[in-house]
């Protein structure tokens, strides 16, 4: 909670402008632990001697779009990060994948940085983790906090299983399970399900825009159990 940071936020050239306003706020918002915010449209400015980088940038499927010809931009996005971070970052840098397709992404970039561990290189699926415990704690009227231990198999697209199999409920102080807590199978079994599974869809559906806020919160909470660990007996899903 007091560790300092420095933020080095890279984006393409024609986006620098939009980039300096997204750093005013961030100047704007007079964070305590903001201690420089370097904007940048080098990779070797970008990368140099990275503790953390987070991978949002992804070429977006478009309309008409085949899966391959998305896989054909983002690769080459992915590879050419991939070999900055090689050449740039510390080779003790945690490397957090987020565009889409976000598994396949995070494999071509750990194939393209052979000399950093492959363990240091994880992909995002703590937003769906954090939906299907937000769905739990919403059905039975609790906060997310109480509700700890679901998981998320498979990767991030509407594929995945939200399972709740292990998932515990803290309720009037007790821990217990969830189909045990619920007592509606059916719903946990169903609508719960396809509800996490859709739930980015929805979101795009109301705002017009894919999320944004719930994934930086997810993000943030991914790189915190990434570098500190999880609470004992606690467990969180990373791709």
């Amino acid at each position: 909670k007091d560790q300092p940071i420095i933020l080095v936020l890279l984006d393409i050239t024609p986006m620098m402008g939009v980039l300096d306003g997204v750093l005013m706020e961030l100047q704007d918002c007079a964070l305590p632990l903001l201690k420089d915010v370097i904007a940048t449209d080098k990779e070797e400015v970008a990368f140099k001697d990275l503790d953390v980088a987070v991978l949002v940038g992804s070429m977006p499927r478009r309309d008409g779009m085949e899966r391959k010809d998305l896989l054909k931009a983002n690769v080459k996005i992915f590879k050419s990060q991939g070999a900055a971070l090689d050449k740039y970052a510390k080779k003790s840098v945690k490397v957090i994948v987020v565009g889409n397709p976000a598994n396949t992404n995070c494999l071509t970039a750990s194939k393209s940085a052979p000399s950093i561990p492959k363990e240091n290189f994880s992909c995002l699926t703590r937003l769906d983790h954090n939906r299907a415990k937000a769905q739990i704690a919403l059905k039975l009227g609790v906060t997310s906090e109480d509700v700890k231990n679901v998981i998320i198999w498979g990767n991030h697209s509407s594929t995945q299983y939200p399972d709740v199999n292990h998932a515990k409920v803290k309720l009037q102080g007790k821990e217990v399970g969830v189909y045990e807590a619920l007592k509606n199978d059916s719903w946990l079994k169903g609508e719960f399900i396809t509800t996490v599974q859709q739930r980015g869809a929805a979101v795009i559906k109301a705002r017009k825009l894919s999320s944004a806020m719930s994934a930086a919160k997810a993000i943030c909470d991914h790189i915190r159990d990434i570098w500190f660990g999880t609470p004992e007996g606690e467990f969180v899903s990373m791709g």
